[in-house]
């Protein structure tokens, strides 16, 4: 397949402190690519909690600029209204989404990020303050994908299977993504990788997303059901496993879309490796195992009623989980932006995050 040019950005602040944040709208891919202007902090919140933008690192931007939208028009309020009207855009914002604990991370920087000036500048020069520090945040995200890449492309060789689950590239984050960059990096050295993608029920992010955006990069892409995981793992098609997290517990138990627990045992079963790329800022080390970890559980008719369609009878009892949590024994390593966490055990995890 001829590789196209990746122009697609999951996310972009247009203009300086008055400007919007634009989205491009996940929901319509992958036949149609359009972008969404959020130009108030409630437009959003709709977006994140539709998905419309997603992946833990990019929801984490997201809401660093969606505190710029929040306090635009308030240079004429006191301090301790202005102060107020951030805090409010922060709570409200941390309620859109409960498991990606990038979203809560980011909003606490930017509120560090204000507290550290309270009283010294004016909020004008605040606001630009603000929009400096989400945008440090944005290129700080890029180079944490790239940097995970390359740590994690060595744990891939010439002519490997990958299988991968969900969503975890630049459609996710700001740049090459978590779990894919490792694909992308390799590709980028010349190892040859045939990619099996999930299609991760009941939203279908790795049809409509993975296999999407790894088409356009030209790789050799297999799209398969949930169900086919074991066959294709017992047939040695599959050299590695690698999916992205949404929270990593402090030791090493990993959330991410919902299925993706089921693979990591058929992973083991198998004797695959199984790994899990996410940034640093995905851990959270104040929760001891996955236990602790908050599950979101989504609406019933993503599941009775998927993309329009009723497939299943009226009333019916509906569970929706959107994430499950691997436990740490299952993944043979965690590449973050600071190396390769192997094995995985609360001890490297804080040796190498700190």
């Amino acid at each position: 397949m001829v590789q196209e040019e990746q122009t697609f950005a999951a996310l972009r602040w247009i203009g300086d402190v008055d400007g919007y944040l634009e989205l491009l709208d996940q929901t319509r891919l992958p036949t149609e690519v359009r972008y969404l202007a959020c130009r108030d902090v409630d437009t959003l919140f709709e977006a994140i909690r539709s998905l419309r933008v997603r992946g833990a690192p990019a929801i984490g931007v997201a809401a660093a600029y969606g505190v710029c939208l929040g306090l635009q028009g308030t240079v004429e309020l006191m301090e301790a209204d202005f102060f107020f009207r951030l805090d409010e855009t922060c709570r409200y914002l941390a309620t859109s989404r409960p498991t990606a604990v990038n979203l809560f991370w980011a909003l606490e920087r930017m509120r560090q990020t204000a507290e550290l000036q309270r009283g010294l500048v004016l909020h004008e020069l605040l606001q630009a303050m603000l929009l400096d520090e989400a945008r440090r945040i944005h290129e700080e995200d890029t180079a944490m994908c790239r940097a995970i890449g390359l740590h994690g492309a060595t744990l891939l060789n010439d002519g490997d299977g990958v299988l991968t689950h969900c969503n975890a590239g630049a459609l996710a984050t700001s740049d090459y993504g978590t779990a894919l960059a490792l694909l992308y990096t390799a590709q980028e050295q010349g190892k040859r990788l045939r990619v099996f993608v999930d299609e991760t029920r009941p939203l279908l992010q790795g049809a409509r997303l993975t296999a999407w955006e790894l088409q356009r990069r030209g790789f050799d892409v297999t799209l398969i059901c949930d169900n086919m995981a074991a066959q294709v793992m017992r047939e040695g098609r599959i050299q590695a496993v690698v999916v992205g997290a949404d929270r990593i517990a402090a030791n090493g138990d990993a959330a991410n879309k919902i299925g993706t627990y089921g693979v990591a045992v058929l992973a083991k079963a198998h004797d695959v490796p199984f790994y899990v790329a996410a940034p640093s800022s995905t851990f959270d080390l104040a929760i001891a195992d996955g236990h602790g970890i908050p599950i979101e559980e989504r609406d019933p008719t993503e599941i009775t009623h998927g993309f329009g369609r009723q497939t299943a009878p009226d009333g019916v009892k509906v569970y929706n989980p959107a994430f499950d949590v691997t436990p740490a024994k299952l993944i043979r390593g965690i590449v973050c932006e600071r190396g390769v966490i192997a094995p995985v055990t609360v001890e490297n995890i804080r040796k190498t995050i700190g």
